[in-house]
């Protein structure tokens, strides 16, 4: 059997990071780990083509080659699969839809055409299907009951991939979260009862990533990595040993929630498996926006404090704000923007609130009457609501406009990023605590430079160095940098190396509207 696996393109968002790409040569960011894993699902005998339509276009010899066509994708991805399910049945062939879109919307799934849906998670819906499939039947929905343990999940197929089209690998350890915040989908697709790899599983991912020859950063994408802490420190302490004796070939990213900077032994094991860098949902600094949307584990702690912890023990902090929300008062914006740089926060992600489907803030507001006919958006330069906010929708989207065009300015942008890695404490290398992987002191950051990370540092110091005009600044902090904490030069200029996908949304975001929220 034949079967074409296609990844729908993503729109322009946050987390295109084109910029990145362009740097380091690669075409998109991260590849479809969910189509991965499915390929791993089914029969070891069956014949798998990937299109990731990030990285190449759909070509008629694709079409003509496939016998069953599978799709899967994310809400922000939903024009380019509708289509493409139309395309695929317009070429008469059999196909088959599953993923987080067709398991929120499956009605639009089946409206456009696919002939089998599989609702929820591959590892028990995809071997229904493929029974039903091995017994002729050519249409069904599958939604199985009960949630898989992750035990049962393969090793994905990461053999499909062209490696050199992607920043960054994905794996996974976890499904599902303990929090159950009112904005959030992940409890609805996959549980407040987290489930989890075993250690040696995450290993063996590890293992066949590192057979094919990747050497680059790997996102542990688990909704909360530390959601139970006691399975994080298992993993850490079979990844540490396991990074030493292969000779610390992976730096990590993952997700976890602001407790982790209340917990610094737990910071420092994952430093010291060389993680690099953590994604954290802060929200909003306004108590009453958090308590309204349930996120009460940035209650707990003085969140700032939490931010700062996490930092200057060694990692990159990404922190995540959304405006939009019901408690939020006039001036949101201005408390976000003083929030981020009292505490230097570089690269911070900026949302306008979207209600997803079947979320309990999608509930309430449908209750409410107060859900629209557009639909939601993960593009920062559409300023739009999916929902009538009960702030005047323009107030809110002039102070996302003012956020944007203050964090994301390079100035600005530059001196939080100097002031983060000043803070940050050595590698501990540098500090002659230990011989053992930090990031900022990995192999392939010293005399084992990469060709394509030496022509990024070049263009880099083009760009910022040379070209722009804030070249003076740029210079006079990296001599800063080398002379005060040499061991975080490395972390550092990736930072700003980040920082020119931030500028990119600046200028794309203020050339399309004006001050007043108005679209030119």
């Amino acid at each position: 059997m034949r079967v074409l696996l296609i990844n729908p393109e993503f729109p322009g968002s946050f987390w295109s990071l084109q910029q990145s790409c362009e740097l380091l040569g690669r075409k998109t960011l991260m590849p479809p780990l969910g189509l991965l894993t499915l390929a791993a699902l089914l029969p070891g005998d069956w014949e798998f083509r990937l299109a990731d339509l990030n990285t190449r276009r759909l070509h008629p010899d694709d079409w003509d080659w496939a016998e069953i066509v599978m799709l899967s994708g994310m809400i922000v991805q939903r024009e380019g699969l509708i289509n493409l399910i139309r395309e695929a049945k317009a070429r008469r062939k059999t196909v088959v839809v599953g993923g987080p879109y067709a398991t929120s919307v499956p009605q639009e799934v089946l409206e456009a055409g696919a002939d089998f849906l599989v609702q929820g998670e591959g590892e028990t819906g995809v071997p229904l299907w493929l029974a039903a499939y091995q017994a002729g039947e050519t249409h069904g929905v599958f939604k199985p009951d009960g949630r898989p343990e992750m035990t049962s999940s393969p090793v994905p197929r990461f053999d499909l991939l062209n490696l050199n089209d992607y920043i960054i690998l994905g794996i996974q350890t976890s499904r599902g979260c303990p929090f159950n915040c009112e904005f959030c989908d992940i409890v609805n697709l996959y549980g407040r009862k987290p489930r989890y790899k075993s250690p040696d599983q995450v290993l063996s991912e590890l293992d066949a990533i590192f057979k094919l020859g990747w050497r680059r950063e790997i996102f542990i994408c688990d909704d909360n990595f530390i959601g139970n802490q006691t399975h994080a420190r298992a993993i850490l302490n079979k990844l540490i040993p396991w990074m030493e004796t292969h000779g610390e070939p992976f730096s990590f990213w993952t997700q976890t929630s602001t407790n982790l900077g209340q917990n610094i032994p737990l910071v420092d094991l994952l430093t010291a498996a060389n993680f690099s860098t953590v994604f954290v949902g802060v929200e909003s600094p306004d108590e009453a926006v958090l308590a309204g949307n349930r996120k009460y584990q940035n209650l707990k702690d003085p969140l700032g404090q939490s931010l700062t912890n996490i930092g200057a023990n060694g990692l990159t902090v990404v922190p995540s704000f959304i405006m939009g929300f019901d408690q939020e008062t006039k001036g949101a914006g201005d408390r976000i923007c003083a929030f981020v740089e009292a505490y230097n926060l570089p690269m911070v992600m900026l949302n306008l609130l979207q209600a997803l489907p079947n979320t309990s803030l999608w509930d309430r507001l449908q209750e409410e009457n107060r859900l629209t006919e557009t639909r939601a958006s993960a593009d920062m330069i559409e300023v739009s609501f999916n929902f009538l906010p009960l702030r005047p929708a323009a107030e809110i989207v002039a102070e996302y406009i003012r956020l944007v065009d203050s964090l994301y300015e390079p100035t600005k942008y530059l001196a939080r990023s100097y002031r983060y890695y000043l803070a940050m404490r050595p590698t501990r290398a540098a500090a002659g605590k230990s011989t053992g992987p930090d990031p900022g002191n990995r192999k392939v950051q010293t005399s084992h430079l990469k060709r394509e990370d030496l022509v990024a540092l070049l263009k880099l110091c083009w760009r910022q160095g040379v070209a722009a005009s804030y070249r003076g600044q740029f210079w006079r902090q990296l001599v800063g940098i080398f002379r005060q904490n040499p061991s975080r030069i490395t972390k550092y200029l990736n930072q700003c190396a980040v920082g020119e996908n931030l500028f990119r949304i600046r200028e794309s975001l203020l050339a399309r509207v004006d001050q007043s929220g108005e679209a030119k």
